[in-house]
């Protein structure tokens, strides 16, 4: 494989094991844990101004804290959204600044696209013919767009409430599409029943070690749109945590190399009918307990079995930030609230980042001079039909 110079392979978050991108491709050999991608950090020479003298055109003017160069990926010029300031938020939170960061932005318009040029750059260095994976809608889309765009066969198994864009979009990069009833866990034993029939690639969540790795640059983005002081707060909306363990690991990067002093609370925010996390958190317990029967609109963050969640607590702890959760008519609500006041569409499912910076404002979380980042994961016009019913529910 072709890879960049400071990429040492990948450490096993259990067992600690450690294995060369090479001999190893998903999971752990050795414990079936989640594998990371790690690198040689003293060979990494990257200053403040090294990368303000790189234009800001996507995530691989990061490449020296990526796995593979630009030149070996597949890649649509992902990344480097925009960072928006919205100084009414910040005035009803009552803290000094408010920024959404915007993935709504890239190709297929979610963050999913970030995870999905490394993952798919992985397959496709390893002459692999077919990816495959369940998703709860925008990762079967980022999937099967940079498989076409790769040459490589794509399979999306999708749950019966995904939303219609996802699986026009799914057809019309052409890829093979299998609508599930049920939830996203049904779609999901479905697609590992394929998977080992068929042999195929897989590129889910935590299966694969690098879509976690596309995630982290958010943070990286973050840190230089903000002039390179480290936000008080980060709120991300949460079902399986790859975005925010992504930007947890960025955070700690950026300290290391001297890129950034300290790194900012992390908050995962949930919906109230499907809170592992939080209810882990709230009980001081380092890994959560299924929630038995999830009932969120929210079904980009329905995951009611997050397998990462020993890492996702463990962000948590170690930034001393938090998790929330609030009803889905108060994340609705948010969104709403969102696109009325500062003109930006977010999704329905995104709005939980908002929401739980409401909640966390109301009581008392904050102290009046915080700069707070909130994660927009995707496009609002996703979820259009959502917050249009919404809002005709209200009478309005």
């Amino acid at each position: 494989m072709e890879t960049t110079p400071a990429f040492g392979g990948l450490d096993c978050r259990d067992c600690e094991e450690y294995f060369s991108a090479e001999e190893a491709t998903h999971r752990c050999p050795e414990c079936g844990g989640i594998l990371d991608p790690t690198y040689d950090y003293e060979e990494i020479a990257l200053s403040q101004a090294d990368l303000e003298a790189r234009s800001f055109d996507g995530m691989w003017r990061y490449e020296e804290l990526l796995p593979f160069p630009e030149e070996a990926s597949v890649t649509m010029e992902e990344g480097t959204t925009p960072l928006i300031e919205c100084p009414g938020l910040a005035a009803e939170l009552g803290v000094a600044e408010v920024y959404i960061k915007d993935e709504g932005r890239n190709p297929t318009g979610s963050f999913k696209d970030r995870g999905h040029a490394l993952a798919v750059s992985a397959a496709a260095q390893r002459g692999t013919s077919d990816v495959a994976l369940a998703s709860a809608g925008n990762a079967g889309q980022a999937a099967s767009a940079y498989a076409a765009r790769a040459g490589i066969d794509s399979h999306v198994f999708l749950p019966s409430r995904s939303n219609f864009v996802n699986k026009a979009m799914v057809n019309v990069h052409g890829g093979d599409m299998t609508v599930v009833e049920g939830r996203l866990s049904d779609a999901g034993a479905a697609a590992e029943d394929a998977i080992s029939e068929h042999d195929w690639y897989s590129t889910a969540t935590f299966v694969t070690p690098y879509r976690h790795e596309g995630k982290k640059t958010m943070y990286y983005e973050i840190a230089e749109q903000l002039d390179w002081d480290v936000p008080d707060a980060v709120f991300y909306p949460t079902g399986g945590g790859v975005g925010l363990i992504g930007m947890y690991k960025g955070a700690r990067e950026f300290e290391r190399l001297g890129l950034g002093e300290g790194i900012p609370r992390f908050y995962a925010a949930q919906s109230a009918g499907c809170a592992p996390v939080v209810e882990a958190w709230e009980e001081g317990n380092d890994q959560h307990d299924a929630w038995e029967t999830p009932d969120t609109i929210c079904g980009g963050i329905e995951v009611s079995d997050p397998g990462a969640s020993p890492w996702i607590l463990e962000a948590l702890r170690e930034s001393d930030g938090g998790a929330v959760a609030t009803p889905d008519e108060d994340i609705l609500d948010s969104a709403i609230a969102v696109a009325q006041q500062e003109g930006l569409e977010i999704g329905a499912t995104c709005a939980a980042a908002a929401s739980g910076a409401w909640k966390l404002a109301a009581d008392g979380e904050f102290g009046g001079e915080e700069t707070l980042v909130l994660l927009n994961t995707a496009a609002g016009n996703k979820e259009d039909d959502i917050l249009r019913s919404h809002l005709m529910r209200k009478g309005i």
